[in-house]
């Protein structure tokens, strides 16, 4: 039996992290997260951009424009949704994780998903480096992994 995996491996292309502005305070975390971790398993400075868009419903809209370029070998989506009082949440939470996966298969540039869905700060910063971990970190892990599995079944 062949059994094909992905493997945490540096790559030689560049990689854009594209983060939401908007709750900063959790969002800043995740990116510095996910940076530690790529640098981590030899991602160079130079082959990272970090691209700030107003808020987690603009994350698709930039990242498709970002693989159209063809410069980018993946991307890393992060960003905070927290519930509030309002059904905005639920719009911008769904469209968000929506339009990112609908950008990465049409552009057939990997995106790794770090968006957060919680319902409320707290839980965000647990998820932002506290108690549950960093997603950032992971979705990093997430996009270097998949690109190591593209590289070996692409040949």
């Amino acid at each position: 039996m062949r059994v094909i995996e992905g493997h945490f491996r540096g790559t030689r292309g560049k990689i854009a992290i594209v983060a939401s502005r908007f709750n900063q305070l959790v969002v800043d975390p995740l990116v510095a997260g996910a940076v530690d971790s790529l640098k981590r398993h030899g991602i160079l400075e130079d082959q990272l951009t970090i691209v700030w868009v107003p808020g987690a419903y603009e994350l698709a809209f930039v990242s498709k424009h970002l693989a159209q370029t063809k410069s980018y070998q993946g991307l890393i989506a992060l960003g905070a949704v927290i519930r509030g009082a309002t059904t905005h949440y639920d719009h911008v939470a769904g469209e968000a994780g929506a339009g990112i996966a609908r950008v990465a298969t049409e552009t057939g540039i990997p995106i790794a998903f770090g968006v957060l869905t919680t319902e409320n700060l707290e839980q965000a910063l647990e998820r932002a480096g506290s108690k549950v971990g960093n997603k950032g970190s992971e979705a990093a892990m997430a996009l270097l992994e998949l690109l190591d599995l593209l590289e070996q079944l692409n040949g």
